[in-house]
């Protein structure tokens, strides 16, 4: 009785907060909805700001906080000639307004006014007439305002001179008249010039308004925007340089110069899409445009506005207490790991339903496709190509383990996610995902990630992982590049005993029988001394105790044809040791009628 009505309890209070947040939501969607028919957006501006759409946090242009509040909206430059709606007073949580660069006429609505979180404000170089409202000065928490180049006309209002945070004022180029505030003058930056304003006896020199001041005005502001933008980019090219000079990395290192600054990687940086641009690109997340399914979620090709092919990954297993905010850190922190040999992220998406990962596509798709896969008519995967995908794998896992600040377990290493550019270049995808659908997890122990058959003994019994269960992975990868087949194969058990792909090799190695297992595809086109040396580097990584494992840089030695026979003889010696052991064992503990594990008693060890 006290469970029912503690329920329904919570249902109410549930039914309440939902009865609070929605109402908000409405207002904001209004309000944004009502911006956009105001400003007179053409059919292609603006497409996925709409009304069946509910959420406003998914439209393009318009960031939210963690709790789904409006906080920016950035139109700048967008072509707009329609005016500027009072509704827009709504956005109470809203912190940044950008309409630079259009068109806009009409005057600045009073309800400005009620946008009380508001910090920057600009509504430079349009078309704006009409007064200064005095609700401005309701704006306390307002620090830059930029009303520079329009047809505003009348006093500055004395309410400005009671803005506390203010520290940049910009109000040149206008029509205004009459006294400028006095305290104005306090604000860190200012410009009046080029209106008809009374600076006063104690501030003319600050804010002539003649043709020769404005000139200088204007060249010297264009001289310190271009000084700081080339300064800027040669910092951050110094310091990318200065990184991996004191991290004393030798090895390619491969940073995208952009062509637009928001479409590729540079240093870190990545381009938030909106969940309208993805769901265009991809046909609506169109069956027809799956690529692939994992443990992650689904992939979907698609194409951008511009026609960049991309793959987007629509993460179905995130599990984010954190929100947006901590799943873009991760995202941040995988972004920076830059590598020939890894995939590279060119974006995301988060909406308070969903995460999307944004990737270029790869043509060549997965080894496991090439392998496995393969429509008729398709190249086979030969051999030379494996033996330069097993190192080109090897080298990235080597500088996401070792390399990296912090470094990056992958926790799934298979070969359905190791792609194939266009050269048929190893590329590890989906590294440091296991780390973002476990963002903000307190546990110790971790939600197990990966592929049966591809797990690590140790990271299954304990759920603890390390870079050594990627090591284990990486020599379960190269088994499937030598045979074509599956870590795990219930079909085998018709002729064998094996079920595992390792066992199996394992028996066949024993038996020098290796010629037996290699991909039926390559028709006997590879060397067997060359095989011989990928299933030993294979067998290393998959030793039952991690320790005995060797580290990615070691695998990187062995594969350029270091150190392998030396570290190979010594694993032969343990490994007969461990065989015989257990054989001993097997002896002494046999199962046989008499033994008193007899099936009597497993029966009645069972449930009662």
């Amino acid at each position: 009785m006290f469970a029912e009505m503690g329920l329904v309890c919570v249902l109410l209070l549930l039914a309440s907060v939902s009865s609070f947040a929605q109402p908000e939501l409405d207002l904001q969607e209004d309000a944004l909805f009502a911006l956009k028919s105001s400003l007179n957006a053409s059919s292609n501006q603006l497409t996925n700001w709409n009304k069946y759409q509910v959420n406003p946090c998914t439209w393009s242009n318009v960031y939210c906080d963690q709790n789904s509040n409006v906080v920016q909206v950035s139109l700048a430059f967008m072509g707009f000639t329609g005016s500027l709606t009072p509704r827009i007073g709504a956005l109470k949580s809203l912190t940044t307004l950008s309409l630079q660069g259009n068109n806009i006429t009409g005057s600045i609505p009073n309800e400005f006014g009620n946008l009380t979180s508001l910090v920057r404000l600009d509504l430079e170089n349009n078309k704006l007439t009409g007064e200064i409202p005095s609700s401005l000065g309701n704006l306390k928490k307002l620090q830059f305002l930029t009303l520079s180049q329009n047809n505003l006309s009348g006093a500055i209002p004395e309410s400005f001179a009671s803005l506390p945070s203010l520290i940049n004022v910009l109000l040149d180029s206008n029509d205004l008249s009459g006294q400028i505030p006095e305290k104005l003058f306090d604000v860190p930056k200012f410009n009046f010039t080029g209106n008809k304003l009374d600076c006063g006896v104690n501030y003319h020199h600050l804010c002539t308004s003649d043709d020769e001041d404005q000139g200088s005005s204007h060249k010297s502001k264009v001289g310190l925007i271009v000084g700081i933008v080339v300064g800027l980019v040669f910092i951050l090219f110094l310091g990318g340089l200065l990184f991996f000079w004191c991290k004393g990395y030798k090895g390619e290192v491969f940073v995208d110069v952009p062509g637009e600054v928001d479409r590729r990687i540079t240093f870190g940086q990545i381009k938030r899409f909106s969940w309208r641009e993805l769901q265009i690109a991809t046909d609506n997340f169109s069956e027809k445009n799956v690529l692939g399914q994992g443990g992650f979620g689904k992939v979907y090709k698609g194409v951008l506005a511009d026609g960049t092919k991309v793959a987007v990954k629509r993460l179905t297993d995130y599990q984010s207490p954190g929100g947006d905010a901590a799943f873009q850190r991760e995202v941040e922190m995988i972004s920076v790991a830059v590598h020939r040999n890894l995939l590279r992220l060119i974006g995301y998406c988060t909406t308070p339903t969903e995460r999307l990962l944004v990737y270029p596509f790869m043509q060549n798709l997965s080894v496991a496709y090439r392998i496995r896969e393969l429509k008729p008519g398709e190249p086979v995967l030969d051999w030379a190509t494996r033996k330069r995908v097993a190192l080109g794998t090897a080298r990235g896992l080597e500088y996401l383990h070792e390399q990296c600040d912090p470094k990056i377990i992958h926790r799934d290493v298979k070969a359905a996610n190791i792609l194939l550019d266009g050269d048929f270049e190893a590329v590890v995808g989906d590294f440091g995902l296991a780390k973002l659908v476990d963002v903000r997890k307190t546990n110790v122990t971790t939600q197990i990630r990966g592929t049966m058959g591809h797990i690590a003994p140790e990271y299954l019994s304990t759920g603890k992982s390390s870079e050594k269960t990627d090591v284990f992975g990486y020599g379960i990868m190269l088994l499937e590049l030598v045979t074509g087949q599956r870590a795990i194969d219930f079909y085998r058990l018709e002729e064998e005993d094996d079920v595992l792909l390792l066992d199996h090799v394992k028996k066949l190695q024993r038996e020098k029988r290796l010629d037996a297992i290699v991909d039926c595809n390559l028709n006997k086109n590879y060397n067997i001394e060359e095989v011989e040396m990928i299933v030993q580097v294979a067998l290393l990584c998959t030793q039952a105790s991690a320790e005995g494992r060797p580290a990615m840089s070691d695998v990187v030695r062995m594969l350029e044809g270091e150190g392998l026979a030396e570290r190979w003889e010594e694993w032969q010696h343990v490994e007969v040791t461990r065989r015989q052991d257990h054989e001993r064992l097997q002896r002494r503990f046999h199962w046989g009628e008499d033994s008193v594990y007899n099936q009597d008693a497993i029966e009645l060890s069972g449930g009662r």
